[in-house]
């Protein structure tokens, strides 16, 4: 026995790591401190170092899960910083930035772009290629620091290689492509509102660089297209993984293979030598994410092993509370108090997992209500350091962000709703 009951080790473990990720501590060690933690107070200490080594246990299915994942977690982190090492990721943007005039949809499009690299508080890497195309469109700071944030997490709901979104779908043992085809109606309204709120009645005057460009648009496409060329390999990889071997894709290897497909394209066309390629590695911030998706899955059967999940199943069942405010509003405020998506989703999951089976559409529900919850959270480092870049306060940019997140919710909860399945 614990040194607490379940419920009562939950608060106080929560409790902690809403205070290690306010202190901006690595969240590699916030999610697994916290799981020891929980360990600790609601288990008998002596489970401990079997549930750490179950986890990723290869002989189990879902050792065998948390394995790949974390494999493909740091592949991916591995191929984000080659993407920053090697200047792909600027001649990627700066090309598209050629190719298209139109300063809204540079402004859109960018940090959409940009989020292809993964990295915390990465609003910033566009923010001021954004300042400079709104600056035509004579934007103020809170509307512009709006269409920075918001354009900016477009593409994780629907973008294969968001750890988020590839822990979501382990953890619920869902089929990734499911969850991202099941993304894709919201995204496209996450996209159209953005485009309404942030440039609704505004105009701009067009300038000389069209006639000028014209003639370099070939050579601009082509540079676009070459330095895209490793993501679109990873996720065409993906896809046909997925398709032509479903059991790799149910044990998570789908996407394993891809990544490191992306990295060989990636060093083909950078040219890299040996010392680059593993200059990365040098890097704490890999590991500390790759840490942050075992701490996830230890999490998850600390929780199942306290059986915190067994105390929401008898208030389903005589109808107290509706399991799908469980799949919303748990997952959306833990987003927003957190301002960790993982953490939210990992939570949320440990908690719903003997309450439900999931689904394609209980897991892509989930998903959705922590990631928006997390977007508009004032602790999630994008929002601060976008309103900070533009000089801007939270409560003006909010003013935007919040019928965003309205819109976008009810189209996530249509989707849900819809009959059919995937």
């Amino acid at each position: 026995m614990g040194l607490l009951d379940p419920p009562i080790a939950v608060v106080v473990s929560f409790c902690f790591l809403g205070v290690m990720l306010y202190k901006h501590v690595n969240l590699g060690i916030t999610l697994n401190a916290t799981a020891i933690l929980l360990a600790l107070l609601s288990l008998d200490w002596r489970n401990i170092p079997n549930i750490a080594y179950t986890t990723v246990d290869l002989t189990r299915e879902d050792g065998l899960l948390a394995i790949s994942v974390i494999l493909a977690t740091f592949g991916i982190m591995w191929l984000s910083q080659l993407y920053k090492e090697t200047g792909e990721i600027a001649k990627l943007s700066e090309s598209l930035s050629r190719i298209v005039k139109d300063p809204k949809i540079v402004s859109s499009v960018l940090p959409a772009v940009i989020g292809f690299l993964p990295v915390a508080g990465g609003a910033l890497m566009s923010a001021p290629i954004v300042d400079s195309e709104t600056e035509k469109l004579k934007l103020k700071p809170e509307k512009k620091a709006y269409v920075n944030l918001w354009f900016r997490h477009t593409i994780f709901p629907v973008y294969p290689l968001s750890q988020v979104l590839i822990v979501t779908a382990a953890l619920t043992q869902t089929a990734l492509f499911s969850i991202i085809l099941l993304q894709i109606p919201t995204v496209m309204v996450m996209v159209i509102v953005g485009f309404l709120i942030g440039f609704w009645k505004v105009s701009y005057a067009k300038d000389e660089r069209k006639s000028k460009a014209s003639a370099n648009t070939g050579s601009e496409l082509k540079s676009f297209l070459l330095s895209f060329s490793p993501i679109m390999a990873t996720i065409v990889v993906a896809v046909f993984t997925d398709i032509l071997c479903c059991n790799l894709s149910k044990q998570g290897f789908d996407v394993l293979v891809a990544t490191f497909a992306g990295l060989a394209v990636l060093t083909m066309i950078s040219r890299l030598s040996f010392k680059m390629l593993l200059k990365p590695l040098e890097s704490w911030e890999i590991y500390g994410v790759t840490f942050a998706v075992y701490g996830a899955f230890l999490l998850r059967n600390v929780m199942i092993a306290a059986g915190i999940s067994g105390i929401f199943k008898p208030l389903v069942a005589n109808g107290s509370l509706n399991f799908l405010i469980l799949l919303t509003v748990i997952p959306a405020v833990l987003g927003f108090l957190t301002g960790s998506p993982s953490g939210a989703i990992t939570i949320s999951v440990s908690i719903l997992a003997d309450v439900l089976t999931f689904s394609s559409k209980n897991a892509a529900l989930l998903y959705i209500s922590a990631y928006l919850g997390y977007v508009i959270a004032p602790t999630h480092l994008c929002f601060t350091f976008t309103a900070n870049y533009f000089k801007s306060p939270l409560g003006k940019v909010y003013k935007y962000v919040i019928p965003s997140f309205i819109i976008t919710f009810a189209s996530a909860l249509l989707v849900y709703f819809l009959p059919f399945s995937i």
